[in-house]
């Protein structure tokens, strides 16, 4: 029984953000239909406008005269998902749009959208109309329906709202029928014709584009070669890098080279170099050893395959005669060529290799490095004596036990992995969908072990096609991979697709296991790449060592049970190619335990936090795409599914953690630091330091690496990883080096330290600091547990634990231990927090967290439920859990609801009036009130903080007790000072996507 309506506070919906939004903008509104400035700016996208108009209209119609496949590809899933009447209008205006574009656009009929092109001769909206039962709202400015429009250009766009009975809204109406009036549906003939008569922009503008920029581009290269080629009827064998221009390093490249050549002078004999599938190691170790000049050189492959493109790529880089460049491999035995290229296999047999001195080669290179540890490699390195190996891979991490990391003596000059790479544009953009799996008629979902009559029935593989259709690209061919969990489930789904049709055309598909000899599989790939293929179906030999750069799908139809094997997977798509203007990856998704690798692999978090991936979701969520152009969408179980794994699941199992602590102890050669994790960006630092009473106990209990550090010593590594390190300001690790290095320092010099870090800290902060070092106002269990203080107040001065400091100076383990930990810390703190203010919106802090930065006594926290206020402090912490658990009593079972991103609805105790003192003071905003929230008690201690707030509109209201007796509370609005992400508020709100 709740007395107050939940519209009571506000001005009155559309007409409160109407006056909020043109005549006084210190009123409170919902802001759900206020006028906005949209631009690509500060997190937020046109792109997210769009996908949020198209979440809550009834019809919408775009007007737009240029549309990418790229931007159509980002809507994709809205538009699967919309259920309304849906209309865009485009044109041939300036032939801008490609063929590609408007065949997308066609496709879109499959899910009612009706598309048509209008008959100006100089068409140039760029407009976006949203109707619902209500309202109508329009978006207009300089966003076209392209990728870079619509996410990264610099847009201004006004997106304005008015009642269906008002002028503007006629005006809409009239504006949108005469568009259809003067448009015609798109048709397949018409696109068609277009296509006969259309023309490319020459290449010719990209080569001064990259001349400009003074890098060479692979891919560039490549392209225009092809066209320059097609075009005048020459060879594709003219060297046309030396016609066009010399092949540069582009910016990653030459940061490795610089790298590389630093390992080299520094004396060194080996180096592996970890860069993602298709960011361009060939051309990098090929101008590597440009500037390195061997004599002879060797280049080491595991597929003879690729051999023939790297001797190529080689000769465009290095240049000389084709006599230099020789072949070891099969029959072909050019071992005495300055430049040889060999298969691992050739150079292996005795035969071959007692032919060779061992110093033959001063630089040797070794293509998919991670291979080393095979018998076959072993011989041939152990046999060869250079002056310098390299090792190129992009996935070092070995499940048999080789050390890789071990071989290349710890030499890593240079690594890129797959996000770094996209920031790059170094890879194609991908666009991934994850869709639920379909399941069995009990509900359950398919799982690899059942009976394959299970894994390929009719409702699967009409579920495969019409997800082919939805989301793959109408507008170019298909070239996909299709990865299955088992061989038979390859063979029995690639028959049964062939009895099908994508889009009027029959599919041709084929499978591929390990049983099919390289001769096969050679022949298949070449079928795909000559567009004789649609799709090849296999398990898992297409994860590495395959280079099919025209690949543009790539289809998931197994669990993911490693993110490796996931990115490997994905990488096969990843390579650009001519003619490709993105990847597009469709995972179907079941009701896996381990679904949360999904979200770890696609952002590259090896973290093991929860609220790490969290944040993730919600910052993709927010910006609409990731890093290059890429974009990750779910439809609402896959995602559902997702999540509920990542809930689940225990990310910090000591399984898991013993894992990632050998890998990293492989990687640098001993007991991994904490740095180490932080540096090579692996597990969070802050997770393995707490997860036992201190670092040092966790390596020995998950790697048997004892320590000889003594009791005190343990106790105060526990204090500093439990209380310091997860500070979240610089104050605490600037307050233990002070006091290592001095017998005392009063708070004028601990404030002149804190200072250095361009902070002006007030003494609430650095008295609270000081209270973590000595445990004054905690809670007993604390003081209890850690059994010692780090410091301590005597006359106004803050004074170390003598036995800490002595043992500091003195034990050199414990001394290292200490100085990894402040490291780590200030690198964290540096990273994930802004100085000078206590909390970020949207970041995540505990109750004892919460306590420590306000600087009120930290024993609280077990007392700190639901709000406190604090006149000494004039603060006030509010914690909400939104959706309340069904064992919550009636008289706490509030009704709080986060109304809008600028809104909270939020009731206090029961049984308190507005005479009440604590609600008087919160009523009246003597106190700050900083707001804390959490969807529910699943997400565990962690809250996500949504700014400073003022009270407004306090109401006194009664609620349903025990026995529905009627209960005082008061009911208010918080208002924020700034309103939070729209992401964040979408995952917090129930109706989210994302709860």
């Amino acid at each position: 029984m709740m007395a107050l309506n939940a519209d009571i506070a506000f001005t009155g919906g559309l007409s409160g953000d109407v006056t909020y939004g043109f005549l006084d903008g210190k009123i409170q509104s919902r802001r759900h239909h206020h006028p906005r400035v949209v631009l690509n700016a500060d997190g937020n996208t046109v792109l997210r406008i769009l996908r949020e108009e198209l979440a809550r209209c009834d019809e919408f119609i775009f007007s737009v005269a240029f549309v990418t496949p790229n931007a159509i590809a980002m809507l994709k899933q809205e538009l699967v998902e919309f259920s309304g009447r849906g209309t865009i209008v485009t044109s041939d205006y300036l032939g801008f749009n490609s063929p590609s574009a408007f065949s997308e656009l066609l496709n879109l009929a499959n899910l009612g959208i009706d598309v048509r092109i209008h008959s100006a001769d100089a068409f140039h909206p760029k407009g976006y109309i949203f109707k619902s039962a209500d309202v109508v709202t329009a978006m207009i400015g300089s966003s076209n329906l392209t990728g870079n429009a619509i996410v990264k250009n610099h847009e201004w766009n006004l997106k304005v709202t008015a009642a269906n009975n008002s002028d503007l809204a006629v005006q809409l109406a009239d504006l949108a029928g005469n568009q259809l009036a003067d448009s015609q549906p798109l048709s397949q003939e018409w696109i068609d014709l277009y296509a006969a008569q259309y023309t490319p922009p020459p290449p010719r503008k990209k080569i001064e584009i990259a001349k400009k920029q003074e890098q060479a581009d692979e891919q560039l290269i490549d392209e225009v070669a092809a066209g320059l080629s097609g075009s005048s009827g020459l060879g594709g064998d003219i060297n046309w890098a030396d016609q066009l221009m010399p092949i540069l390093p582009n910016q990653m490249q030459s940061e490795a080279l610089k790298a590389l050549e630093k390992v080299r002078l520094s004396g060194e004999s080996k180096a592996i170099v970890i860069s993602a599938t298709g960011t361009g190691k060939t051309i990098l170790s090929a101008l590597e050893v440009r500037a390195a000049h061997p004599q002879r050189f060797l280049f080491v492959v595991h597929r003879e395959q690729i051999l023939d493109k790297t001797m190529k790529e080689y000769r465009r880089v290095i240049g000389g005669d084709a006599d230099q460049f020789g072949k070891l491999a099969g029959v072909s035995k050019q071992s005495d060529r300055k430049y040889v290229f060999a298969t691992v296999q050739t150079l292996s047999q005795d035969v071959v290799l007692q032919l060779i001195e061992p110093d033959t080669f001063d630089y040797v290179i070794v293509d998919e490095a991670h291979r080393v540890g095979s018998p076959t490699y072993k011989k041939v390195l152990a046999y060869l004596k250079p002056k310098f190996l390299l090792g190129l891979t992009a996935t070092p991490e070995r499940s048999d036990g080789f050390n890789v990391f071990e071989f290349f003596d710890y030499n890593v000059p240079y690594e890129i992995r797959l996000n770094h790479a996209l920031e790059e544009n170094m890879l194609s953009p991908f666009h991934y969908y994850g869709i639920a799996d379909v399941t069995l008629d009990d509900e359950s979902v398919r799982d690899s072990s059942e009976d394959l009559s299970h894994l390929v029935t009719a409702d699967r593989v009409h579920h495969v096609v019409d997800a082919l259709t939805k989301y793959g690209q109408a507008g170019a061919a298909p070239k996909g991979l299709i990865f299955c969990s088992r061989k038979d489930e390859a063979n029995a789904l690639s028959a049964a697709l062939n009895q099908q049709k994508l889009r009027g055309k029959a599919l041709r598909t084929l499978s591929l296991s390990g049983d099919d000899s390289i001769e096969r599989r050679e022949q298949v790939v070449s079928q795909l790449e000559a567009g004789d293929l649609d799709y090849i179906l296999t398990v898992d030999i297409f994860n590495e060592g395959v280079d099919i750069p025209s690949v543009n799908q790539v289809v998931m139809l197994r669990q993911t049970q490693s993110a490796i094997v996931f990115v490997q997977q994905l990488g096969r798509g990843l390579r650009k190619a001519p003619m490709k203007d993105y990847l597009v990856v469709i995972d179907f998704i079941g009701n896996y335990a381990n679904n949360y690798m999904i979200p770890i692999a696609l952002f590259g978090d090896e973290s093991l936090n929860k609220e790490s991936l969290k944040e993730k979701l919600i910052a993709t969520e927010q910006a609409g795409v990731m890093a290059g152009l890429s974009s990750i969408r779910f439809d609402k179980i896959a995602q559902q599914r997702v999540l509920d794994s990542i809930r689940t699941t225990a990310l910090d199992s000591i399984q898991k953690l013993r894992g990632s602590m050998q890998a990293m102890q492989n990687r640098v050669g001993q007991a991994p630091r904490l740095f180490d994790f932080y540096r090579f960006k692996s597990v969070d630092p802050v997770l393995l330091a707490t997860k036992k009473e201190n670092y040092p106990t966790l390596v020995k209990s998950l790697l048997s690496i004892d320590h000889d550090l003594g009791t005190d010593e343990l106790r105060a590594l526990s204090l500093l990883s439990h209380e310091v390190l997860t500070s979240k300001r610089i104050h605490e690790f600037v307050l233990v080096r002070e006091l290592l290095s001095n017998d005392s320092i009063t708070f004028d010099q601990f404030a002149a330290a804190v200072r250095e870090y361009g902070l002006e800290p007030t003494k609430r902060e650095l008295l609270s600091a000081v209270e973590t070092l000595s445990l004054a106002n905690h809670a007993q269990v604390d003081q209890t547990r850690y059994g010692i203080r780090l410091a301590s107040i005597e006359n106004d001065s803050i004074t170390p634990d003598a036995g800490f400091r002595h043992s500091y100076r003195t034990h050199g383990s414990f001394t290292e231990e200490v100085d990894d930990l402040l490291q780590t810390g200030v690198a964290l703190v540096s990273d994930r927090y802004i100085g000078g203010y206590p909390f970020i919106v949207g970041g995540q802090y505990s109750r004892k967290e919460v306590t420590r930065l306000l600087g009120v006594p930290r024993k609280w926290t077990s007392t700190l439920y639901g709000y406190k206020v604090d006149m000494e402090s004039k603060t006030c912490p509010i914690f909400v859990t939104l959706h309340k658990s069904e064992d919550v009593s009636a008289s706490t079972a509030y009704q709080d609801e986060l109304v809008d991103p600028s809104h909270l609805r939020w009731f206090t105790r029961s049984r308190r009036t507005l005479t009440s003192d604590e609600v008087r003071r919160i009523v009246n905003n003597e106190v700050d009130l900083h707001v804390f929230v959490k969807k529910d008690d699943a997400e565990g201690t962690e809250f996500f903080y949504l700014g400073k707030a003022d009270s407004r509109n306090a109401q006194q209201a009664k609620m349903a007790g025990k026995d529905n007796e009627p209960l005082d509370v008061v009911t208010m609005d918080l208002h924020f000072e700034d309103s939070i992400d729209s992401a964040l508020y979408d995952y917090l709100s129930p109706n989210s996507d994302l709860t």
